[in-house]
């Protein structure tokens, strides 16, 4: 899969899936943009250009949509375009919903759903106008399942498949692609942060028998980037091992 000549901006990309994510589409040839807002991100800028790539890295809230815009902005003068986008920025704060607090559940809409419209906006009409993009959200497995104390972020992973199927339908004449990849459990800090019975909780719904990698959603989201999957839009492509 070649990306020789792409821009890849990638939201949450300073660590876990985002940051394997961002070697990934790198390895694959493309320069690349890091937009996070955790110190990280400086490191994993340090991989990229020892990769040989030219990279960028901003300290970007996604639900600013100002700050958002004036960073596509800067991208564009000093990359030229934006060819990839990859919507993977999120977070997580789980409670049982008879417990969750307001602000629980307006934050993690307001990262994880209005961040990716917010983002999705800024990079739309220029690649509009170069009649040529690819947009990747990074969805869940829960937002099909479902899962206990998550009904807010449920929520968000499942709107998000309305939103690439609705958007696809809008921008495929304009040779843009959109479509998604549906994480299931993956071997990151946040699984690893769950004792052992929860984790065999987990193993034993999935068929494969294990977590999947962080190279595992990179894989699936440098094919849907790459030329290979030019005529794949609107698509949910499941990577969980079986479970759902």
């Amino acid at each position: 899969m070649n990306l020789e000549g792409q821009t890849a901006l990638i939201t949450g990309s300073g660590r876990g899936i985002g940051k394997t994510i961002a070697l990934k589409l790198a390895e694959s040839g493309a320069d690349i943009v890091l937009a996070d807002m955790t110190p990280e991100v400086t490191k994993v800028r340090t991989e990229v250009e020892t990769l040989g790539r030219k990279c960028l890295n901003f300290k970007a809230d996604v639900t600013d949509i100002g700050t958002i815009e004036a960073m596509v902005k800067t991208i564009i003068e000093e990359l030229g375009s934006i060819h990839i986008l990859v919507n993977n920025a999120g977070i997580t704060q789980d409670n049982l919903f008879m417990r969750m607090k307001p602000e629980q559940w307006s934050k993690v809409i307001d990262v994880n759903l209005n961040g990716v419209f917010n983002v999705s906006k800024a990079v739309i009409r220029p690649m509009v106008k170069q009649r040529s993009g690819k947009i990747i959200n990074i969805s869940s497995v829960v937002g099909f399942s479902g899962n206990p104390g998550q009904v807010n972020y449920s929520s968000t992973k499942s709107a998000l498949v309305g939103f690439t199927k609705s958007l696809a339908r809008e921008v495929g004449a304009r040779g843009i692609t959109v479509n998604a990849v549906a994480p299931g459990f993956i071997d990151t800090a946040m699984t690893q942060a769950l004792n052992e019975s929860q984790q065999e909780v987990i193993l034993q719904q999935i068929p494969l028998g294990r977590m999947g990698d962080p190279t595992d959603i990179a894989n699936a989201v440098a094919f849907l980037a790459s030329e290979e999957a030019s005529y794949i839009t609107g698509t949910i492509l499941h990577v969980n091992g079986g479970m759902y």
